[in-house]
């Protein structure tokens, strides 16, 4: 049984939370095929090296060699994005120690504040979004009552604090306070609300509208977007403008909604000028560092969510770079140094959309 039709017994029996999966577009003959016997070779390894890195307590470690919030939720990630998930799958015990890993985070001294302080970040609110998106990804697939309930109250206190710390202007910052805010923290928000949403959690329309103004104040006119509201001279990058298309899908900003054209449509167009294989312009070289890892990620997302012709132009690109950039036949790792988790975590994400397995990338 597959994660969404398990998903959709666990609510049906009473054992999860209530979380609708409708299809999506990529949903269909022929999408499978995707995933070459090159590719699952490699996501095979990948996952397999995963399972490898986690530490004892559950968590996964970067540059620093501390646990890290964020790269254990998008360990946990691409370990659902296989299948897997508590009680069920070959990795099924990684995935419930990784959320175990989180949720212990979310019961510190600040409730549902998600983040280990000893860890190298650029802000803890990086450590909270991932943390969150995975909980609410995880949320509903754990076989014990007991064990769900309190990943849903972890999850729900987490969402609570996301909501206190967006500032007046609709977006988010390094830290959980209503502040400053960037588009790439944003965005993180942005996703780990839609996913607790979709997990049957409460999140007010009006925070969700606030984001959004924040995105679309980021946009410039070359169709990519700023790093800061107002901030122009910031220019246009590949990374956040991946991230940026993201966000504002992760709020229904689909085609035929009003700001679709020019926010989103304008924004792939934009991001299609990096796809794997053409020369990179500002974004430094495809495997030279510059967030590389971030921005294919939000980069493939997108194209998952766009559909035709975006997805099947873009995914046997990027595939193709990462087999070629898998070591050993192992797992990846990081021009930017975060680590071997980050990468091979952030790899087997990308390599395993076509799989369909995480609600999150479910319309």
């Amino acid at each position: 049984m597959n994660r969404r039709l398990f998903v959709r017994s666990a609510a049906t029996l009473g054992v999860g939370s209530a979380l609708t999966l409708v299809g999506h577009a990529q949903d269909g003959p022929g999408n499978a095929d995707l995933v070459t016997p090159d590719a699952q070779a490699a996501i095979d390894a990948g996952l397999a090296k995963l399972a490898a890195l986690q530490a004892a307590d559950g968590g996964y470690t970067d540059r620093t060699g501390f646990g890290n919030v964020a790269v254990t939720g998008l360990a946990g990630l691409a370990l659902l994005a296989g299948g897997h998930h508590p009680g069920r799958g070959k990795y099924g015990r990684a995935v419930a120690k990784a959320a175990e890993y989180v949720a212990v985070k979310g019961n510190g001294r600040r409730p549902g504040y998600l983040q280990n302080a000893d860890a190298f970040t650029h802000g803890a609110m990086y450590q909270h979004g991932f943390g969150t998106l995975f909980l609410a990804e995880v949320c509903g697939t754990f076989p014990s009552a007991d064990r769900q309930g309190r990943m849903r109250d972890v999850l729900e206190k987490a969402v609570a604090l996301t909501v206190k710390s967006q500032n007046r202007d609709g977006g988010w910052r390094y830290d959980p306070q209503p502040t400053g805010a960037d588009v790439s923290v944003t965005v993180a928000q942005l996703m780990a609300l839609r996913a607790a949403k979709n997990a049957g959690v409460y999140v007010d329309k009006s925070v969700v509208d606030k984001s959004v103004e924040y995105i679309k104040g980021c946009r410039l006119s070359d169709g990519g977007y700023s790093y800061q509201k107002g901030q122009p001279g910031s220019g246009s990058l590949f990374p956040r403008s991946a991230a940026a298309v993201v966000g504002l899908f992760s709020a229904g900003i689909y085609d035929g909604h009003p700001d679709y054209a020019r926010y989103v449509a304008g924004g792939l167009k934009y991001l299609m000028r990096f796809r794997p294989g053409r020369p990179a312009g500002n974004f430094g070289g495809n495997r030279g560092g510059n967030h590389f890892w971030y921005g294919h990620y939000y980069a493939a997302l997108a194209m998952w969510t766009a559909g035709k012709p975006y997805w099947t132009d873009w995914f046997p690109a990027i595939r193709g770079e990462l087999l070629a950039l898998q070591t050993l036949g192992t797992g990846w790792t990081d021009p930017d140094n975060n680590g071997t988790a980050y990468a091979t975590a952030m790899a087997c994400i990308i390599l395993q959309l076509p799989n369909n397995y995480l609600p999150i990338m479910q319309k």
